[in-house]
């Protein structure tokens, strides 16, 4: 149906069509001749490195000693590498855009994007002896790996640089040498594949010797070997080109052919890529590059070709191949379907007709209605496809006409969902600014799927794209804090006025919607380039305190960390401090931080209390605490049992804290323990061992009584002042325990008791004389006579008197008791009181 003005970069590969997209010409550097370069290229619109061919002739310009260019898609100069070290074999990226660089001595350097170098590491002893004469850079489960093939014919791989070193098997012997090899990943191993003559050697780890595949091409000829080998992206197609320009497509495990094809080209090929579908993991045809020319051949065995520059470096991605030149930068794709549907020629999708019921609407045609009737019936598909199709363009123009599309066609379905729309809308204006020249990162939507948009923002933020990055991460609703620390550590790093530093961060900061901000983190980095001063800056805007005092107790800065601590409320935080600036710090100086927090100094008392009594009073006099003296002085009286001796200087220390009750109960206590020692000794000898020693007061006074002892009682009661109404509750209970009842009798008559009578019923009926317990509920108060009268099972005088007192509640529990219900005549009797009572209302 519709005819766009980009289908002329359509072809047809017999099924399936293709297209070359244009990416971003390339602006190289005016010294900068690709033809004369070994170009390395990241996947993934990453960037490339460039390095003198030394195997090429041609002119020398700038320095004599090898220089590796780093460059992104656009031709801007991102860094350079001034190589130093030996014989340079091979180059490669990382899938975290990292390039690594492996020597002849199987050592392997690895830079990041900007030229810094980041790590080494070896291969390994044997390999660094023999030296290395190739090597390849691999993706594998692990990480980045790397291969190399030794002076001797044998192969080491490490799957990544904490991997440990893998040695292959044996190459099994042979006249001729191997011409290609590559490294596979399959699951967590990596094995390679040998080209030899006109058959495959593979070299699988844990084997003895090399397997050898042979007869792989239906008609060999004479002097026939393979000089290529190419494994596809995802490792699952394999593709042969022999010195006769015979080529060999099929799977990895080369059990199934695809197809053999004549390119009827002798001159070496320069590279061959597998092309990636975009709709699927699979992969359908190659592209060959030859000087000025390029030949796309898929497994049906039909071509295309093209004219090019005299060189150019093919770049393998998982939905394409990226093809970079002289003069221009461009992709190759199977057609995406959804693209395929809605703008081939005569076609007869839903989407196509949609599309140009769309256009017509636009034009304010009646035609709009006839197209859309034709998809009506589909048009929920119609519009998935307008949708899918837009993330696939690259020109805006298009996803735009697309876009309106959707939007017209989504109209028509009832209860329609936009969320799939509202995202792609959102990805593909994210996909269009790293488009864009200046960020310079030509990514697919399938790309940038795969990579998930915290590693593009991840990238961006590494590429200092600062603002980009936090419009991106808005649009996307992430979060923006990694962002702005990321920024905040280039501040630190490079701008040298801490004020300014700190004013840009704090403003920048300042958003309550921005989550997640740690200034430790900045101040931290601050510290690490020599600017305590901006670390203190930043840290006092850090409002967590667990994760601001261990920096201020890196910088020294006691007194703020214990301040911190304190405040935060933590007290693990700040036990923490306390035992940390104690090894740091002079004891007189820590003591003198600590005073003036209350919290701190409590429990630092706490912790010496628990680990050294020495190092508490030192605390104590130091603040000349009597008070505190005064107990520590108690507590180690007490625990070494050697309190009487102590109390004169337990009581003298309270008396210079000004504590005069507790200086005057040491006092009593002195006494206390100098009367017991001699009532001791003294009663011995007629009761037996009795320790008085130790005892309270009160204790002391009742082990008298019960002794009999009553004027010796009487005395401790009159020289410690005793209460009257503790030595009556004391006098009645021995009395009671016992049994002088006319004694106790005696004494409740001696004079008014201060402690009222119901503590006499009680000493009563807990020896269970309800007899003696009688005389004295008579002299309780009118009120608890029934209770006590129940409590001492004498019912009739409960009833008799709770009638006198017409008591219905006191009635009624009476005649509930089971005593009560066995004795009909004092039942008789309690229900012609109830009777009485009623009969008064």
């Amino acid at each position: 149906m519709p005819i766009m003005h980009d289908t002329g970069e359509w072809f047809k590969v017999r099924p399936d069509y293709y297209r070359k997209v244009e990416l971003t010409t390339p602006d190289w550097p005016i010294d900068l001749d690709l033809e004369y370069m070994q170009v390395v290229v990241a996947p993934y619109g990453g960037p490339l490195a460039a390095i003198r061919d030394r195997t090429k002739v041609g002119p020398v310009k700038g320095s004599a000693k090898p220089i590796i260019r780093i460059l992104d898609t656009t031709g801007q100069e991102l860094g350079k590498i001034l190589w130093n070290h030996g014989n340079l074999v091979a180059m490669g990226w990382s899938d975290t855009e990292e390039l690594l660089c492996v020597q002849e001595n199987a050592v392997v350097f690895v830079y990041d994007m900007f030229g810094r170098e980041k790590e080494s590491y070896s291969i390994g002893q044997e390999a660094s002896v023999t030296k290395i004469v190739e090597a390849k850079v691999f993706q594998s489960t692990a990480g980045t790996g790397v291969a190399v093939m030794t002076t001797s014919g044998r192969i080491f791989l490490k799957q990544s640089s904490k991997a440990p070193m893998r040695k292959l098997p044996d190459i099994p012997q042979s006249s001729a040498n191997c011409t290609c090899w590559e490294i596979i990943t399959e699951e967590r191993n990596s094995y390679c594949l040998l080209g030899r003559e006109r058959e495959i050697i593979k070299l699988f780890p844990g084997e003895t010797v090399g397997t050898i595949t042979a007869n792989l091409f239906e008609k060999p000829t004479d002097g026939e070997r393979i000089i290529k080998l190419s494994v596809s992206y995802n490792h699952q197609h394999l593709a042969l080109y022999t010195n006769k320009g015979l080529l060999w497509l099929g799977s990895v495990d080369m059990r199934q052919k695809y197809c053999e094809f004549d390119t009827g080209r002798k001159d070496m090929p320069l590279q061959i890529e597998w092309i990636m579908n975009s709709d699927n993991s699979d992969s359908d045809a190659v592209v060959i590059s030859y000087p000025s020319f390029l030949l796309i051949v898929n497994r049906h065995a039909d071509r295309s070709d093209f004219p090019y520059d005299p060189i150019m470096f093919l770049v393998a991605e998982m939905d394409g191949v990226r093809v970079i030149t002289q003069n221009s930068h461009e992709m190759i794709q199977r057609l995406p379907k959804c693209v395929e549907n809605i703008f081939a020629v005569n076609s007869q999708e839903p989407a196509s007709y949609l599309f140009e019921a769309q256009k017509k609407f636009e034009e304010k045609s009646y035609k709009s209605d006839e197209y859309l009737s034709m998809c009506r019936s589909q048009i929920d598909l119609a519009v998935n496809e307008c949708i899918a199709a837009a993330a696939h363009e690259f020109c805006t123009e298009t996803q735009k006409s697309l876009l309106r599309t959707a939007y017209f066609g989504k109209g028509f379905i009832p209860s329609h969902n936009p969320d799939e729309y509202i995202r792609i809308l959102r990805i593909l204006r994210v996909l269009n600014a790293l488009r864009h020249p200046k960020i310079a990162m030509p990514l697919t939507y399938k790309q940038f799927s795969y990579l998930k948009p915290e590693v593009v923002l991840s990238r961006l933020v590494f590429r200092k794209h600062y603002a980009i990055a936090i419009q991106v991460a808005k649009h996307l609703k992430l979060p923006e804090s990694s962002i702005l620390e990321h920024w905040a550590y280039h501040k630190v790093m490079h701008d040298p006025n801490d004020n300014e530093v700190a004013r840009k961060i704090t403003e920048k900061f300042k958003n309550p919607s921005i989550e997640g901000i740690s200034f430790c983190n900045i101040a931290e980095k601050a510290h690490q380039s020599g600017r305590d001063d901006l670390a203190i800056k930043l840290l006092e805007l850090e409002p967590r305190a667990f994760l601001q005092v261990p920096l201020l107790l890196k910088l020294g800065k006691y007194d703020r960390a214990v301040a911190s601590a304190t405040q935060s409320g933590d007290t693990e935080l700040v036990t923490t401090v306390l035992l940390e600036i104690k090894k740091k710090m002079m004891l007189s100086n820590f003591h003198m931080i600590i005073n003036g927090y209350p919290l701190a100094l409590n429990m630092y008392k706490k912790i010496m209390a628990q680990s050294s009594r020495t190092a508490l009073y030192d605390i104590y006099n130091a603040m000349d605490d009597q008070k505190a003296m005064a107990e520590y002085h108690f507590l180690n009286a007490i625990e070494s049992n050697a309190l009487e001796s102590n109390l004169s200087l337990i009581a003298n220390s309270y008396t210079q804290g000004r504590r005069a009750v507790e200086a005057e109960l040491c006092t009593d206590t002195g006494r206390l323990l100098k009367l017991q020692k001699a009532l001791t000794t003294k009663h011995n000898s007629v009761h037996g061992h009795i320790p008085f020693y130790g005892m309270s007061v009160h204790d002391t006074m009742l082990q008298l009584l019960r002794m009999g002892e009553q004027k010796e009682a009487e005395k401790i009661k009159s020289d410690f002042k005793v209460p009257d109404r503790r030595y009556w509750w004391l006098r009645i209970r021995t009395l009671a325990e016992n049994h002088k009842w006319d004694d106790l009798e005696k004494f409740s008559k001696s004079k008014k008791s201060p402690i009222g009578y119901e503590p006499f019923v009680e000493v009563c009926m807990e020896q269970e004389n309800a007899r003696e317990a009688r005389k004295y509920i008579a002299r309780c108060r009118e009120d608890r006579k029934v209770y006590w009268y129940i409590r001492a099972k004498l019912f009739e005088e409960a009833a008799d008197c709770a009638y006198e007192q017409r008591d219905r509640h006191g009635l009624d529990e009476i005649m509930r008791k089971e005593a009560v219900t066995s004795d009909p005549s004092l039942l008789r009797k309690i229900a012609d009181y109830v009777n009485g009572l009623e009969a008064r209302r």
